[in-house]
């Protein structure tokens, strides 16, 4: 058994380029049983796969600043908090 992930980036969106130069792959619903085929192995077919999301379809916000660190939990950490 292989206890292993990978979070794959992409260049960010215009959303995200305001906080980051990367974001995460974020595979839209209609490309879910695309992204998961076995047989997908062209690698033209899946960097197709690999752009950035829409921005139109995100939001960003403030967070607090617990969120650093991964010893912490709680709901709390995804709620918004005012711009400092």
């Amino acid at each position: 058994m292989v206890l292993s992930c990978a979070i794959v980036v992409t260049d960010a969106n215009q959303l995200m380029a305001q906080i980051h130069q990367r974001m995460p792959v974020i595979i839209t619903r209609t490309d879910y049983a695309r992204w998961l085929d076995p047989s997908l192995t062209d690698p033209v077919e899946i960097a197709k796969l690999l752009l950035p999301y829409p921005a139109d379809e995100m939001r960003a916000y403030p967070v607090p600043t617990r969120v650093n660190n991964a010893k912490n939990e709680g709901v709390e950490l995804i709620q918004p908090v005012s711009a400092a």
